[in-house]
């Protein structure tokens, strides 16, 4: 294949809206992300998702809109983990364990009603290359509703993020950030599931978080530099996956992994 033919892929509009919706979603995951994982909450993506597919299940089981019941089952999981996590507070991971559970469950119970009829894999591996407008107006909703609330209340968030006590004791509301957050998560995973896929989904959420942990001297940066690897592994594995014909959701992750590996290898090519 010559290179003018691997960039005749950019005239395709299916190929544009791949792009765009992946550009959307690898800046909004990694800005709420940070903020899940410095927490130790990063599970809470994996439990998310994992409730979202039961909301899609539904909607094929019953003719309604699948990303519409899995943003709203999403939601309300939200709602539930943080309601758990203020009941059990010293142990705040069994809100993930039970709510991931259940949603499994849930999950597994309406696929099995729908007798083979429903088709999830789309939602359950991601499908970026039949995205359509409605789909991009809602990946471009919530990217700006994540963008304006993180930048809005940066100081807020680093506070509630490092010692969520002293932020309490400063008189900040932190149970309707902590609630916000967990909202805002629930909508990103909604938004993305179509895109990367329920099992990945997380990935992008926690991956360039990690990577960029390592990376960068403070917070800030961390922010900064996640969204650059999330966003260089969006570009790269959509093009690498629409020329090669391979898996998007699959590439980027893996593209993320790797970047993670390079960036250990790196650091510790500097220590010595």
């Amino acid at each position: 294949m010559s290179v003018t033919e691997m960039l005749d892929i950019f005239t395709y509009p299916f190929f544009q809206k791949a792009l765009l919706g992946g550009i959307l979603i690898g800046l909004m995951a990694p800005l709420i992300g940070a903020f899940l994982v410095f927490r130790r909450l990063s599970m809470i993506g994996d439990t998310l998702s994992h409730v979202s597919i039961a909301g899609v299940a539904l909607g094929f089981l019953v003719g309604m809109s699948p990303q519409s019941l899995g943003i709203v089952f999403a939601v309300i999981a939200a709602l539930a983990i943080e309601k758990l996590r203020t009941t059990y507070r010293a142990y705040a991971e069994l809100s993930i364990a039970i709510l991931m559970s259940g949603g499994v469950a849930l999950a597994s119970l309406f696929i099995s009603m729908g007798k083979g009829t429903m088709n999830v894999t789309g939602y359950l591996f991601g499908s970026i290359y039949t995205l359509d407008a409605a789909d991009l107006w809602i990946a471009a909703g919530v990217t700006l509703a994540v963008l304006l609330f993180v930048l809005v209340n940066y100081k807020e968030l680093f506070l509630i993020t490092f010692d969520e006590d002293a932020a309490r004791v400063s008189g900040l509301p932190a149970a309707a950030y902590n609630l916000l957050i967990t909202i805002l998560t629930a909508l990103t995973i909604s938004a993305a599931i179509k895109i990367v896929g329920a099992l990945l989904v997380s990935a992008l959420i926690t991956v360039p978080v990690a990577a960029s942990m390592i990376a960068a001297k403070d917070f800030r940066r961390s922010l900064i530099l996640s969204v650059i690897y999330s966003e260089a592994a969006v570009i790269i594995g959509v093009t690498a996956a629409g020329i090669g014909n391979f898996a998007p959701s699959g590439t980027i992750v893996l593209l993320l992994i790797f970047m993670l590996i390079a960036t250990i290898a790196s650091r510790k090519g500097v220590k010595r």
